[in-house]
Parts: structure tokens; C-alpha cells; sequence
């Protein structure tokens, strides 16, 4: 106080103003990033709290016993990150597409059947024309996916997860065909 004291009048409004300036600016600032990071969290979280069951990992087995492709999807690729990523086994029938595993979890994933082999974004935007999708996948740890009406899985060589909403490159795997077992 002595030294507001021996300020005059107008320096001690000055400083007064320029700390509630300071104050406001902070505030303004710590809420702003606070709202920012609720947001991203809500992103990520949404689609695991909406997410339906994942299918028993009976019925992917009964699924896949049908296949006559299997493949592998892998965190490995290239344009895979900590929050874009799949891993695990798939397996193709006529019918169905079932997998086996996990994936980050993220909002509107497709599966897409590619004539070729995709580990990258550009790469799949570049191919994208000449690929199928198959369909939405709706969980993160195990899925079935029915193959629509007059989609051939035998014209592709791969297939691809992607996130439509923000165009990521989740995981690919190719595939081939399956060895009979004894």
C-alpha cells in the first residue's frame, strides 16, 4: 500500500487496469483450453460410449469357419498412429467379413475392399475410385460386416479400414486364400 501511496491517482488506476486486463485475458485463455481439450476428449470418447456390444468371439469364429480368405490387420503401417490403428485377424466368406481383434476406437469406420495393397492416406485416395465399400464398422474389439449383394471379394487383393468422417487411415491388411486344414 505505501507504494500505491506514492503513486498518484492515474498510475494506480493504470495498474489496477492492466491487472484486471491480465486477469480477464487468463481467464479467458484457461476456460478457452479447457472447452478445446472437453471437446477432443468428447470426440474420442463419443463412439466408445455409443458403440454397440462387440459380437461374441464364438460367433466371429463360427463366421470365419465359412471364409475362404483371411488376412491380417496390423498397427505396422505407415499412416497408422497411436489413435489410428487395428490389429488382429480377419476372415472373408461370400457372405461376411469378421475380425478378430482390436481397433483405436474413432467414429465412422468403413471397410473398404481395395484392388491393391494401401498402408497410407494418399495412397488410399488414390485408389479409393477403384475400391468397394463394404460396409460400417461399429465396434472396436471384434466385428461381423455382411458383405452386400454382388460385391466379389475374389476381385480385391486387400482389405482397409477407414475413418470417413475425418479421412484416416486406420489399418489394411491383405488377404489370400484360405488353406484347407486337415
Amino acid at each position: 500500500m505505501v507504494k500505491l501511496a506514492a503513486l498518484g491517482q492515474r498510475e494506480v488506476a493504470q495498474r489496477m487496469h492492466t491487472m484486471k486486463t491480465t486477469r480477464l485475458l487468463s481467464a479467458l485463455m484457461t476456460h478457452t483450453l479447457a472447452i478445446v481439450i472437453g471437446f477432443a476428449l468428447g470426440i474420442y470418447a463419443l463412439p466408445i460410449l455409443i458403440a454397440p456390444p462387440a459380437p461374441d468371439l464364438s460367433i466371429v469364429t463360427r463366421t470365419a469357419e465359412n471364409s475362404l480368405y483371411v488376412g491380417h490387420f496390423s498397427r505396422d503401417r505407415k499412416d497408422s498412429d497411436l489413435l489410428h490403428w487395428g490389429e488382429g485377424e480377419f476372415s472373408i466368406s461370400t457372405e461376411h467379413v469378421s475380425f478378430s481383434g482390436a481397433l483405436a476406437p474413432g467414429p465412422d469406420y468403413r471397410l473398404y475392399f481395395s484392388p491393391e495393397f494401401v498402408e497410407t492416406e494418399a495412397d488410399f485416395m488414390r485408389l479409393k475410385p477403384e475400391m468397394v465399400q463394404v460396409g460400417h464398422i461399429k465396434t472396436f474389439e471384434n466385428f461381423v460386416v455382411e458383405i452386400p449383394e454382388g460385391i466379389d471379394p475374389a476381385k480385391y487383393q486387400a482389405a482397409i479400414i477407414w475413418c470417413e468422417s475425418f479421412r484416416q487411415f486406420i489399418t489394411s491388411g491383405s488377404y489370400s486364400q484360405r488353406q484347407a486344414g486337415p
